[in-house]
């Protein structure tokens, strides 16, 4: 009986559906619902995404498979809840009567209001998409923008027209139909400026000019020019110009298909008193530089107590002075005798803001009246300070490759200008609490994983060096130096660890787009806690083990007992591997078994040993992304590392000696050497209507080398999570196609491929199909293992295929965003399995994750 109803309510929702899936249910009597445009040039069909754009009427939006969705879910709403509701009681009267005896008159009404009488139908509305009516108005308006387009492209004589086709049923696409004729082209270009210092200047910048001879006009190319001659006059010292005073005379008359080109720049017009006075265009000097270091509103009529003059730059202040003179005027590119320029205004405000302590500031420029010839101006830069101490706090739930849910909690106290050069200095706590199914949890507690830890970061807004590195890094680059040291703990997080960390950074913007960054030195020391929990945590390496010793163990005080006869962790374990690599047991080394053992015991020390890492490293980064909306924008970054090398060097300048392993040691540890690099890239394409198509590329590779064999596991690479391979858990694919036999699989190589083709659903509801590609190998260290290992072009059979589905809601500040992965190619089954044998809910993988993965 229960499945009977339910495949009727099924089918009573189908049904339901159907019914709304009229197109035309909103559309009057006489309208017609506009499905497509086609636009005709010269008789040949367009799809062009920006003539397209000039229409002011655009059919209802499309999901895949061109089904309006949001159209149907707006014929599914009731434009007239209200209404609907008062008839219920007009055309019964005792209805109401009887539900006011058992509800108040005031909660019948009320209901009235409720979300299943009103509320889903404002969902419905706000949610779905109301009907495109062809509207012939709207439609004699793209004809004019049309033809607009393709005048201010150089087609002067443009022919436009449209015809609406009727296809039953109220529906109708319009057709629009455009001859352009043939464009024009510009002929001579002259110039008539009337000021003689701007002629002087123009000429200096003419064979730069957008507009040139033989070109085809655009009226794009005008306005450009218009700005660029407007940007180079303003920043050579022409401080009263603007965009206005350019201005272009076309002629074609006469000229066939040709256009002459009269750049005109007339003299400069002002109001003076009742009449309007024009002179030639002056070019102005800074005569002063005035910085008010504590300007507030309610200060202003206070007199300046504290000045002073450093390299032509004149401090005041209301109060005292709080901060070194060379800390202020670093920032300051408007320089005493120097032209006015916009380019140095913007700088100085960029750099003053970047500094972080103080608000944006404010720079004015004023008529200096002690020049009789009125062209030069004083600089005015008012400062406001924030304030010297701020406390935060934040609370964050987070997700990660090891915890599925987090909740993170931060609190910081920053000091600025701490030492009086415009520091910043920020002492933060934080601890974390979060759960993770994938981890040994013995207690079955939710909250099974914490941490906790402190930092401490000192910021100086310049190179902080003991000599002048002005030649290689300019001060318009914005450096800036980042001393800082950390410590963390974590609590049943693998063996649990705590970590110092130490780092001496250099941040400089070399051009705009780019940024650079140099870690003169970044240290960390990774302690194990509980190094006896490793097989535990790593509990295929245990079984791998155990099922090892069950044939071969000799010793019964290993096994927990006679009849499951499983290795005793940690005692049964250590001393099986030992008897076995002491020759202790039947098991010689010419044995399989041997060879797993010794592997497995490999692995074991070292991931259970301490890493104490020294590096250095060179991070460079370009990106055209403008702010969070912009959806055309590439990202490209690469970094090169270098641990171990210098301490190497002293190692072997000093004559120091070799441990039993033949390698050199600092505080008692094995220091980690090796070099790694990594390149990644980040592309997206906006395709209109919210649909974005992105893609990303990855590389990495460490190489070990002198002191170490491996890579510490900290610096080594992983593959699988919802920001990598999605068809797979963390760590659970690769090495190679060795199949993940360890549970947290890594390796010093990676090659990671990933697109995503972005829509929108419902309203903020986003969807996405992706395919993501890539796995991990070892090479050139000292696994062995030929599945693992990457031995030239051949491996390449080995990169996995990940496709599946997504949906993402966008909150504005972040991101929620679940992703289906399903193993398209798993290189780890057999030859003949390894496509589609595992594209099944069954073996899906579902991704939580904050923001998009790329």
């Amino acid at each position: 009986m229960k499945k009977i109803s339910t495949k009727i309510a099924a089918f009573i929702l189908i049904a339901i559906f159907i019914c709304a899936c009229n197109a035309v249910k909103r559309v009057p009597d006489g309208k017609q619902l506009l499905t497509k445009n086609q636009i005709t040039v010269n008789g040949k069909a367009t799809k062009s995404e920006t003539v397209f754009n000039q229409l002011y009427q655009k059919p209802n939006s499309t999901l895949l498979l061109g089904f309006p969705l949001r159209l149907h879910l707006y014929n599914l709403a009731n434009l007239n809840p209200d209404s609907t509701y008062q008839a219920k009681f007009t055309n019964n009267p005792g209805k109401y009567e009887r539900k006011s005896k058992w509800l108040s008159a005031k909660q019948v009404d009320r209901l009235g209001k409720s979300f299943w009488y009103q509320g889903i139908h404002d969902f419905l509305k706000r949610t779905g998409e109301a009907p495109v009516i062809i509207d012939t108005a709207k439609t004699e308006k793209s004809i004019l923008r049309l033809k607009y387009y393709y005048f201010n492209n150089g087609f002067f004589d443009v022919d436009a027209d449209y015809k609406v086709d009727t296809l039953g049923n109220k529906k109708g696409k319009i057709k629009y139909k455009i001859a352009t004729g043939k464009p024009y082209f510009l002929d001579t270009i002259q110039t008539s400026i009337t000021t003689p210092a701007l002629d002087s200047i123009y000429e200096t910048i003419k064979s730069n000019a957008v507009i040139k001879t033989g070109n085809q006009y655009k009226t794009i190319d005008f306005n450009d020019e218009k700005n660029r001659v407007t940007n180079h006059f303003r920043n050579n010292g022409v401080y009263y110009f603007q965009p206005t005073y350019v201005n272009f005379d076309i002629d074609t008359i006469q000229k066939g298909d040709k256009a002459g080109v009269n750049l005109i720049i007339k003299d400069y017009s002002f109001q003076d008193k009742d009449s309007t006075r024009t002179e030639p265009f002056k070019m102005y000097k800074i005569s002063d530089v005035n910085i008010y270091t504590d300007y507030s509103s309610n200060k202003s009529n206070q007199p300046i107590t504290d000045s002073v003059t450093y390299k032509n730059f004149n401090l005041y202040s209301h109060d005292k002075l709080k901060y070194k003179p060379h800390a202020i005027t670093d920032a300051i590119f408007i320089t005493k005798g120097g032209l006015f320029a916009d380019n140095k205004t913007i700088l100085t405000t960029r750099y003053l803001n970047n500094l972080k302590i103080f608000n944006y500031p404010s720079v004015q420029y004023e008529i200096d009246t002690r020049d009789t010839t009125y062209s030069s101006l004083i600089a005015k830069i008012y400062l406001t300070p924030r304030k010297k101490y701020s406390f935060g706090t934040s609370l964050d739930v987070t997700h990660s490759n090891i915890q599925d849910i987090g909740v993170a909690l931060s609190i910081s106290e920053t000091i600025r200008n701490v030492f009086n050069g415009a520091e910043t200095l920020e002492v933060s706590v934080r601890g974390n609490i979060g759960s993770s199914k994938d981890l040994a949890n013995p207690n079955n507690q939710f909250f099974n994983v914490s941490e906790y830890g402190v930092d401490l970061k000192l910021n100086v807004p310049r190179i902080f060096m003991p000599f002048s590195t002005e030649k290689i890094i300019k001060k318009r680059m914005i450096p800036s130096t980042l001393m800082a040291i950390g410590f963390a703990r974590q609590r049943n997080i693998g063996l649990d660890k705590q970590n110092f960390t130490g780092a001496f950074t250099y941040n400089w913007t070399p051009k705009k787009n780019n940024t650079a960054r140099f870690d003169l030195f970044n240290a960390q020391f990774v302690q194990n806690l509980n190094p006896q929990n490793y097989f535990n945590v790593y509990g295929s390496s245990y079984k791998a083990l155990n099922e090892i010793g069950k044939i071969y163990n000799t010793n019964p005080s290993y096994f927990n007992n006679d009849t499951d006869r499983d290795l005793i962790i940690e005692t049964g374990t250590r001393g099986f591997i030992s008897d076995v690599l002491s020759g202790n047991t039947p098991l010689t080394s010419a044995d399989r078994d041997y060879a797993d053992v010794k592997s497995i015991e490999e692995r074991r020390l070292r991931l259970t040993e301490n890493d104490f890492i020294l590096a250095t490293s060179y991070t460079f980064t370009k990106s055209t992304k403008t702010d969070l909306t912009d959806n055309t924008f590439y990202l490209f970054k690469t970094k090169i590392e270098s641990a171990g090398s210098l301490l190497s060097l002293i190692s072997n300048t000093t004559n120091q000696a070799e441990n039993k392993n033949g390698k050199f040691e600092l505080f008692g540890l094995e220091y980690s050497e090796y070099i790694k690099t990594e390149f990644d890239y980040i592309k997206h394409w906006d395709l209109t209507r919210e649909k974005v198509f992105a893609v990303r590329s990855f590389f990495g590779i460490a190489i070990p080398f002198g002191n170490s064999d491996y890579i510490p596991f900290s610096r080594s690479y992983f593959s699988g999570g919802s920001n990598d391979n999605r068809a797979w858990q963390p760590y659970s694919l690769g090495p190679g196609s060795s199949g993940a036999k360890d549970d947290f699989n890594e390796a010093n190589m990676k090659i990671a491929l990933s697109a995503e083709f972005r829509f929108k659903l419902l309203g903020d509801l986003k969807g996405a199909l992706f395919a993501d590609a890539g796995n991990i190998w070892n090479v050139y260290d000292n696994v062995t293992d030929e599945k693992s290992t990457f031995t030239g072009f051949r491996s390449l059979k080995d990169i996995a295929l990940g496709t599946g589905f997504g949906l993402r809601y966008d909150l504005n500040f972040f991101v929620i965003r679940f992703d289906f992965g399903f193993k398209t190619y798993n290189p780890a089954n057999e030859t003949d399995e390894k496509w589609f044998r595992e594209y099944n809910f069954g073996n899906s993988v579902l991704n939580f994750g904050i923001n998009y993965p790329f």
